[in-house]
């Protein structure tokens, strides 16, 4: 990976949670983040998303607080509209945590830390695929035969790569997220984790009701 900035710009919103190798298409509309992608489209092109927490709503145009760990995306698409707003497609690539805030702007900027990780250490050993494999289908039933085969067999999907795209994809909460992408190195077994607990929470009559869950 290229030598990453220290200060990134970051765009928080309450139900977007990115992860690195997916892909986002986002809109961008609102005065301060049009500024932010006219300036971040001539330089490194990197953008940190950040999941807004707690009461933002009321603080929105200011500065609501944010979960320090988020996961940055660089620009692959841009396309200005005619009204001065932007189509833009945000491919995540690194996890960072937030160390200070740089407010010089009209949009957010943070001085970040960086968590790269290794080739070796994105890998998943068998054993916990295969654990993955088998909650994921009792999690999904019948569509997760399909699902599998098309993130693996044809996408070939291995590894991190794949637990980041049912992270992103799979129909959980953004708190649910969020915690998987704080969980880093340990996300497979997080996520394991958490559709274990929404099986149990399914069995005992709770809100995951049968047919509710989908890979999107």
């Amino acid at each position: 990976m290229a030598e990453l900035p220290s200060i990134i710009p970051i765009f928080p919103l309450p139900n977007l949670v990115l992860f690195p190798g997916v892909s986002v298409p986002l809109r961008i509309f609102e005065p301060r983040y049009r500024e932010m992608i006219a300036d971040v489209s001539t330089s490194h092109g990197i953008i940190g998303m950040g999941l807004l927490k707690g009461e933002w709503q009321d603080k929105y145009y200011g500065h609501p607080d944010i979960f320090e760990v988020g996961c940055a995306g660089k620009i692959s698409e841009l396309v200005k509209l005619p009204d001065g707003r932007y189509n833009i497609v945000l491919d995540g690539i690194c996890e960072f945590r937030l160390r200070r805030e740089i407010r010089d702007r009209s949009y957010r900027q943070a001085e970040i830390e960086w968590h790269v990780a290794t080739p070796a250490e994105r890998e998943c050993d068998d054993e916990t695929i295969e654990g993955l494999r088998e909650v994921l289908f009792s999690y999904l039933g019948e569509p997760a035969l399909e699902a599998w085969k098309t993130m693996v067999e044809e996408r070939k999907l291995r590894g991190a790569d794949l637990v980041n795209f049912l992270c992103f994809h799979l129909d959980v909460t953004p708190l649910e997220k969020q915690t998987l992408l704080e969980a880093m190195l340990n996300r497979a077994d997080c996520l394991i984790d958490v559709l274990t607990f929404r099986l149990e929470e399914r069995r005992r009559g709770g809100p995951s009701g049968p047919g509710s869950d989908t890979v999107q």
